[in-house]
Order: C-alpha cells, then structure tokens, then sequence
C-alpha cells in the first residue's frame, strides 16, 4: 500500500500553510517538533492553534524565529540539514525544496546555486516551515506527495529587494512545468517556500486521485480572503498497489560522461563529489571506446531540482567537455529509519521489507571511535535493532 498526500491548492500554498496542514491532518506536532529539534540552531518556536477561514475550521501555525534579518548561504543550509542526523527522506525531501530554491535564486541572480544566499527563505521561520514540513510527512508515514494545480496571486509583493509581481519571479521558475492559474486576488498566495516543497516533491499535478481517503486538513493563512478560505488543504490515503508500470514513479534524470584519461584516485573523488551534491547513486562503469581504447562511463542519478549541480560537479571533476542526460522514473521501496547504539555511540538504521541494513558512515565512525572491526559494529547495531524489535512486539494472549 502506497500512502499519498494531495495538497489541493485553490487558495495557493505557503511553508508555513503546508505544515498546518498536515498538522490538521493528524500529524504529531510533539513529533514533528523532536525532529525540528534535531537542527543545529536555536530560537524558534512553533504554536498551532484552530482558527476558521470562511467559515472552515483549519489549523494556523505561528512560527517564531529571532533572526529574521539573518541571511543564510544554500551551503549553510545544507549544512545544517546535514548535521541534524535527520531520517533518510526528511533528510533528502528538505535537501531537495533548498536545493530547488538555490537553483531558481542562481537562475534569477545570475551566480551558481552553491553561492547563493537566502533571504526570506533562508531565516529560521522559513527553515523550519519546509524542514517541519518534510518532518510531518515523516510522522503520517507518506510515501508519495501530489498537488492539484496551483493558485497564485496578483499585483505586487514586498520582498528584501524591494516590489515584485505577485507571483514572485521565483515562484513562476519553480511552477515552470506545473499547472498553476491565477485569481484577481492582491494577495501571495503562493509563496517560494510553499512551491519549492512542490517542486521538489510533487511527483503529478492533477485532481484528487484514485484513493481511499483517511485523513484531511486545512492550514491557513494569516488573513481573511473575501469569498474563499485562506487555507491549503491536504488530503491523506492510500491507494492500493498495482502493476509497477500503471504507477507513477519518482522522476529523477541519469546524467552520464565518457572518460578515458582518468586516474582510479579521479575516478573515486568524483563518485565521492556527486554524492556530496545530492546525487541518490552514482557509479562507474569499464567500456571499450573508439580504437579500442578503455574506458569508464561515469553515471549519476539525481533529483531534477538537483540535476543542473550535480551536471556541474560531473563535468569538474571528470574534465568531460559534455554530459549526456535522460529523464527517467524510480520506484524506491518504502522504507524507515531508526537509531541504535554501540557502544554509547548513535548509528542509524534504514529498515525496509525484508531487510534491515546498517548506515555505512555511521558505522565507519564508531568503528573509528572504538576501535572495533567495522563488520562488528554493523553486527552490533543490527543485533541491537533486532532486540529493540523483540521487546516492542506484543505478547501472545493468555491460553487460558
């Protein structure tokens, strides 16, 4: 079983509406704030309170942050991301919205993505917004994100560099391939924030799709609108498993160079580069290229949002003059994570059906640390998952 999440946009889409949302929907926001704890940076604080919005009843969510006025690098952001030891896809949905962003803000600004700084999007309220966000689909367990078409607004809005058209240039980059519509409204209705989430995760845009409904929401904005709600409304089931092909899988484009004059010691740097810059695998594969002479393909599998950096590092670091591209999908394997220790020291677990696999990096760090053979650090947290699991599975019932 696949669960999904539709977000029906008719009154556009905002960071800080989309987490209301789920939050309305049932999301824990006790769980969603233990994992926005795990961020390296203090000062903020979430409230959510029930409000009505042209007579629905919907969930506001006050965010706030003390700096306001900081300015963050996307390295920076990264970073943060990186060091809060997030579960696996609330780690790689919240990479993927930044690295969106960044992407859309070097098109607009003319410098590369990884030199780009974050105003509005880049302060505390804004990081948790989408951070909290990927957190809360974690915590209604959600496989799969799609979007009905996308609302925006009209006129002008206020931003750090002064008026902008509503939609702001950002928002129309990020909607490039979406359906969107505009309303006479002289409001930002869709903000950066809440289409960088659905270009990074929404994998269509469409109606309500074919589901068993088990959950709904509304999350508002911060005003009234004459003659609609001022909310995002998100729409939770599942959909039952069919035939991998009548289902929609996750876009991603394979990128690729041909090399023959590299080292094993390039080769293996630039697999190391293209993971850093947010590739989901990469790899190199021996060929026999023209006048028999050998060679390697170097391939990597990226998120569309990502695919331009992670072009970049692939031509830097192989000195290929080109890369060669495809579009294709993916259907990964529902999968969750957990934490054990050995000794004293946290290593992180991925857990999917039928299998149960030890975070390399962790492990490679504790086996450092303790000085224990790698192997054995993996069978300890395996074996120390194991038991957790045992303690956690229920009684059988009396005979008697």
């Amino acid at each position: 079983m696949t669960t999904l999440a539709w977000f029906h946009c008719f009154s556009g889409i905002a960071g800080d509406m989309a987490l209301a949302s789920l939050i309305d929907a049932g999301a824990d926001i006790a769980e969603v704030r233990a994992l926005l704890e795990r961020l390296p940076v203090s000062g903020w604080a979430i409230h959510a309170e029930p409000v009505l919005r042209a007579g629905v009843a919907a969930t506001y969510l006050q965010v706030k942050a003390d700096d306001t006025e900081v300015v963050r690098t996307y390295a920076h952001i990264t970073g943060l991301i990186d060091e809060a030891r997030l579960p696996e896809r609330v780690h790689r949905r919240a990479q993927a919205t930044f690295g969106a962003l960044a992407q859309v803000e070097g098109r607009l600004h003319r410098r590369p993505p990884e030199h780009v700084h974050f105003h509005e999007v880049g302060g505390l309220d804004a990081i948790v917004d989408i951070v909290g966000t990927c957190a809360a689909l974690e915590v209604l367990d959600i496989d799969e994100i799609r979007s009905s078409p996308v609302a925006t607004g009209a006129g002008m809005v206020r931003t750090s560099h002064g008026m902008l058209p509503n939609p702001a240039p950002a928002v129309v980059e990020l909607l490039r391939r979406a359906p969107t519509y505009g309303r006479d409204v002289n409001v930002e209705l869709t903000t950066p924030t809440g289409a960088a989430l659905l270009a990074a995760m929404a994998t269509t845009f469409g109606p309500l799709p074919a589901m068993t409904i088990e959950a709904t929401g509304f999350g508002a904005g911060s005003r009234d609108l004459d003659g609609m709600p001022n909310a995002t409304q998100v729409v939770i089931g599942t959909a039952a498993a069919t035939a991998v092909e009548q289902q929609p899988g996750h876009p991603v484009r394979l990128l690729e160079v041909n090399v023959d004059d590299a080292t094993g010691e390039t080769l293996a740097h630039a697999i190391a580069a293209l993971l850093d810059a947010g590739a989901h695998d990469a790899w190199i594969t021996p060929v026999v290229m023209k006048k028999g002479r050998p060679g390697h393909v170097v391939s990597a599998l990226a998120d569309p949002a990502l695919a331009e950096q992670v072009a970049r590092v692939l031509m830097a670091e192989t000195g290929s003059l080109g890369v060669r591209g495809q579009s294709l999908e993916r259907w990964p394997a529902t999968r969750s994570g957990d934490e054990v220790e050995v000794e004293g020291l946290p290593v992180r677990v991925k857990i999917s059906a039928g299998r149960t696999k030890v975070e390399h990096d962790d492990a490679a760090r504790a086996a450092r640390r303790t000085g224990l053979p790698l192997r054995e650090v993996v069978a300890r947290a395996e074996a120390a998952w194991r038991r957790r699991t045992e303690q956690d599975e229920p009684e059988p019932p009396d005979a008697g």
